[in-house]
């Protein structure tokens, strides 16, 4: 498809984007005369505070992790961008440069160009948050797509890309469940032990997803929930839990397809790389920032949304994500991840091991052994005798048997002798009676 084609497109954005931002509460920083459709589409580079950020830094020397279906090879937006790659889902290339999916292939691609992506030349072109930041592209794949279960594919996605050298890892998906694979602990701890940034989507409701779930779950994580272009909640593209740190645009985003066409699109997907290329920006400005600080950084400097109830608030956490005061802010130091602690969380609820271990104060006692236990008898069938039966029940009635036998038969043989010898004696007196005169 032509870069005119891509141009006109935009042109088109721009148009409706423009009349949709002017009726809101935010008024959009106008595009200057003549300025390029596509950059000028992409109203959260000004209402967001990123080309002030970009003053300070661009995200040199940061890599970011797109943990995503992979990023496309074709578009020039992302010549110098990717600099590694991996597949992790049995179904794609070595490099995690080949889209894997039959429905979602371009998905990684839309998410890398909206953290990282070039530009078609100067001023032209999409642009990511973080324009001078390094890509890595692990491609992993969603249900049938995929060769090896989506839980083993995350964590060793994780792993590779802290193996690798990424600084801040995105992604945008979600399980729809609060829980997570066990596999997980280990891997997104590997990922905070190694001083790495994770940005993960909240999700959202036109997907079915009420609640945020994992990874966005997991303590640690920065969880990024959706606005639309006033700043409002996303009614579609965004969904709520205690667990969002803060909130980006999800909706009338601009992506780059893995064949080069820019296409507009929704969801919490487009959220988290916008927050994750900021990420970049700030570890860029400033190198000696740990994770943990990075994150206290662009949390603390979020504007306040105006449907926020609460700070944080389930719906947009500590407020709209601000690039230039979360890069140029100077915020005490903090020691731990205000996102929580995944460790804490696995000691309590995985119910791990307590750290050290206690110490022995006693000697052992020693115990003497038990009796040795009776022989067991084996279990037999009721039905079949058993030497306790046949010694006393079976032996002595057959022996009773044939004693009474034997009583009865010698009591019926005299019987039958006092009979024959009376008969024999008779005899001869009744033939002398009856014999003629």
């Amino acid at each position: 498809m032509s870069r005119r084609w891509v141009a006109g497109v935009g042109a088109v954005l721009v148009g409706a984007l423009a009349s949709t931002l002017l009726t809101g509460a935010t008024t959009p920083t106008p595009p200057a005369p003549g300025a390029d459709p596509v950059r000028a589409a992409q109203y959260w580079l000004d209402d967001y505070g990123i080309r002030d950020a970009w003053k300070t830094s661009k995200g040199a020397g940061v890599r970011i992790a797109v943990i995503d279906t992979g990023i496309g090879k074709g578009p020039v937006e992302f010549n110098g961008a990717v600099v590694g790659g991996t597949d992790v889902s049995g179904s794609g290339t070595p490099d995690g440069r080949t889209p894997v999916g039959a429905v979602d292939a371009n998905h990684g691609s839309w998410v890398g160009s909206l953290a990282g992506s070039r530009g078609t030349g100067p001023g032209t072109g999409m642009i990511g948050v973080a324009p001078e930041a390094e890509l890595l592209s692990i491609s992993v794949g969603f249900g049938t797509s995929a060769k090896v279960p989506f839980a083993e594919q995350i964590a060793d996605a994780m792993r590779w890309a802290v193996d690798h050298g990424a600084d801040v890892i995105n992604l945008s998906l979600t399980t729809n469940m609060p829980d997570w694979d066990t596999s997980w602990d280990s891997a997104f701890l590997y990922a905070y032990e190694h001083d790495v940034v994770v940005v993960v989507a909240a999700g959202n409701r036109g997907s079915g997803t009420t609640r945020v779930g994992a990874p966005a779950t997991i303590p640690g994580v920065l969880t990024v929930a959706g606005v639309d272009p006033q700043g409002k909640a996303s009614v579609e593209a965004s969904t709520q839990g205690i667990t969002i740190g803060v909130a980006a645009p999800s909706e009338d985003l601009l992506g780059v397809s893995a064949d080069g066409r820019l296409v507009q699109w929704d969801g919490t997907s487009g959220a988290a790389p916008i927050v994750a290329g900021i990420a970049a920006l700030v570890r860029s400005a400033h190198p000696d920032m740990d994770a943990n600080n990075v994150i206290n950084h662009i949390i603390r400097t979020a504007r306040p949304a105006a449907g926020a109830k609460t700070v944080p608030d389930p719906l947009y956490g500590y407020g709209l994500v601000d690039a230039a005061a979360a890069v140029t802010a100077d915020l005490p130091t903090v020691a731990t991840n205000p996102m929580g602690s995944l460790k804490d969380w696995i000691r309590l609820y995985r119910r791990a091991a307590v750290e050290p271990a206690p110490e022995t104060t006693r000697p052992p006692v020693t115990i003497p052994p038990l009796p040795r236990a009776d022989s067991v008898t084996r279990a037999t069938s009721p039905l079949l005798p058993s030497t306790d039966t046949l010694l006393y029940g079976s032996l002595p009635l057959i022996a009773l048997t044939l004693s009474a036998i034997l009583v009865a038969l010698g009591v019926t043989a005299a019987v039958r002798r006092i009979r024959s010898a009376r008969t024999s004696r008779a005899e001869p007196l009744i033939r002398k009676e009856t014999s003629p005169s």
